[in-house]
């Protein structure tokens, strides 16, 4: 009896690392542009608003498909959808490798940004289901592997730019070397999946209406969390290198390290995060690290030394990357599996299309006259009258909490 436990738990284990080197790969697909937004706007010769735009249709791309995802895992096995994935982001990197207008990067944008957004619909109820009296740490440790790559981004970014002898634009090679290793990682998934029973594969979850109806409580508080918090981080990450250049007049150089440091304080977020989720109320720890990223978005403005602005860099990469596995870990978690994935495709759908618009909003308002801190602080005056509202709810027995509805 132990020795089928054992093989099946190995299965698991290799499939899980497969999905954590695929979600790397497409994670790095959408936040390959923050780092690369000013050398474009360089090249092209085009406003901050334009290329801003750019970053948004990363995200637009990965909101676009969550919801059609969902109904798809309805007729076809996980699997493939999976695996998908990994060829979607591989040609959606050849595409903008060969672009010679930001116009042809815009659709590049958008088909890697959809490469991730099938895999967070199809992947997530996956990877909390092969280890479900753990979900939170699952999901935690996969999140990290995401965030890796939110912090070699700027990393690959200013390495391939180093070197002086390549025979073609560096960020080309960068597509292209995006599109090889996705190729690679989905070719891994599939050589482990095939070997594995994978859970889920009974296919009861089948109907996006009824889970919206049933478990409309903990979908929608969902995305009023991470959806609307998710609208102001993804408008100051992607606009961070040009606001520090800009209103903390710091170097190009400098800037970059900033928004590496804010991106390697959130890869330990992700797993602690999802340790702690396990354990705590769902709700009180939401609402905690989102008024943590509210104090946060003051302390980067007020920060004027560079000192200063390394610190807040820390501790805000770190408290806003807290947010993700937390609320993931109360969707998946808190739906029964008859709505988990279906659940998990509604909420995804729904609060990815608020985030997506982030950067856009910044670059347009910077565009007509606002100072960043003037933007800054008025999104953060925004989600200190969501906190309160939320808190109301909460406190009135109105906000599900728990595993359960």
């Amino acid at each position: 009896m132990n020795e089928p436990v054992t093989q099946r738990g190995r299965g698991r284990t290799a499939v899980f690392g497969s999905l954590c080197g695929l979600v790397f790969l497409v994670n790095l697909g959408r936040m390959i542009y923050a780092p690369l937004l000013e050398p474009f706007q360089t090249e092209f010769a085009v406003s901050t608003g334009a290329v801003g735009l750019l970053a948004t249709l990363a995200w637009v791309g990965s909101a676009a498909p969550r919801l059609p995802t969902g109904y798809l895992l309805t007729k076809v096995p996980r699997r493939w959808v999976v695996l998908g994935t990994g060829l979607v982001l591989a040609g959606g990197s050849v595409f903008a490798s060969t672009a010679n207008s930001l116009g042809v990067l815009y659709v590049g944008a958008l088909l890697m940004g959809i490469a991730s957004g099938v895999y967070y619909v199809s992947a997530m109820p996956l990877v909390s289901e092969l280890f479900p009296d753990r979900p939170g740490r699952a999901i935690g440790i996969n999140g990290m592997a995401s965030q890796l790559a939110a912090v070699v981004a700027p990393l690959l970014v200013a390495g391939i730019y180093a070197i002086a002898t390549l025979p073609i634009d560096p960020w080309r090679v960068i597509f292209l070397l995006l599109a090889a290793g996705a190729i690679l990682s989905a070719f891994a998934f599939y050589l482990t999946a095939r070997r594995v029973d994978l859970p889920g594969t009974d296919r009861t979850d089948l109907n996006l209406s009824e889970a919206l109806f049933a478990q409309w409580r903990i979908i929608l508080t969902g995305i009023a969390i991470v959806g609307l918090a998710g609208l102001v981080w993804n408008g100051v990450f992607n606009m961070y290198v040009s606001y520090l250049v800009e209103s903390k007049e710091f170097s190009q150089g400098i800037s970059q390290i900033m928004l590496t440091v804010v991106f390697a304080t959130g890869v330990p977020a992700f797993w602690l995060t999802g340790v702690i989720a396990d354990r705590v109320p769902f709700v009180p720890l939401m609402l905690a690290v989102l008024a943590g990223f509210v104090i946060c978005l003051i302390g980067l403005i007020l920060a004027q030394s560079i000192l200063a602005v390394f610190l807040v860099s820390a501790v805000i990469g770190y408290v806003m990357h807290s947010l993700f596995p937390a609320t993931d870990t109360y969707i998946l978690a808190s739906l029964p599996d008859t709505h988990r994935g279906s659940g998990y495709a509604v909420f995804s759908s729904a609060m990815m299309p608020l985030q997506a618009v982030g950067s856009v909003l910044v670059g347009g308002l910077v565009d007509v006259g606002f100072s960043f801190d003037t933007v800054f602080a008025g999104l953060a005056a925004g989600l200190v009258v969501l906190i309160g509202v939320l808190v109301a709810l909460w406190s009135g027995g109105l906000l599900p909490d728990g595993a359960s509805s």
